[in-house]
């Protein structure tokens, strides 16, 4: 692969096309990070899913129309800081395309976003197993969580 010629793109979640081709790019990293594949009412109702959802943004890797990877996140906002908020929500490469760089072109494609957005700050979540993905975001400046000077837990109630 010529790093040259690979692309990122911004997805245009609004066209039918590109938010099929984030569905099908989600449930396949799904399936891997949770070692089962997204139950079939998901994945069918995730292409419209994507599309209808507001500050949702995505970006592509691809080489000649191949997707590579992708990156997902959602805009939410500080009150703390009255500015929005950029949340890395999946970053994910291929298989066959790892250890290329891809993802840290990705990261970089999402934050030159959130600062053209004037966000307040990049968040993302990350399993504590995965090493890689863990040292990809300390070297690209992300460091553990202390939003407005206070330290916080990621908590979850499922609905």
């Amino acid at each position: 692969m010529n790093p040259a010629a690979v692309g990122i793109r911004r997805l245009d979640l609004s066209q039918p096309a590109d938010s099929r081709l984030l569905a099908r790019l989600t449930a396949e990293y799904a399936a891997e990070a949770r070692g089962t594949p997204l139950d079939a009412s998901v994945t069918a109702a995730l292409p419209a899913a994507l599309a209808t959802h507001p500050g949702l943004l995505a970006w592509l890797a691809e080489e000649n129309g191949e997707p590579l990877g992708h990156a997902l996140c959602m805009l939410g906002f500080s009150s703390y800081r009255a500015a929005p908020v950029m949340n890395l929500h999946d970053l994910a490469v291929r298989p066959a395309a790892r250890g290329r760089g891809l993802a840290r072109r990705l990261l970089a494609a999402v934050e030159e976003e959130a600062r053209r957005l004037a966000c307040a700050r990049l968040t993302l979540e990350v399993s504590p197993d995965n090493q890689t993905a863990r040292r990809l975001y300390r070297s690209a400046g992300f460091c553990d969580s202390h939003p407005d000077g206070l330290p916080h837990l990621m908590l979850e109630k499922p609905l």
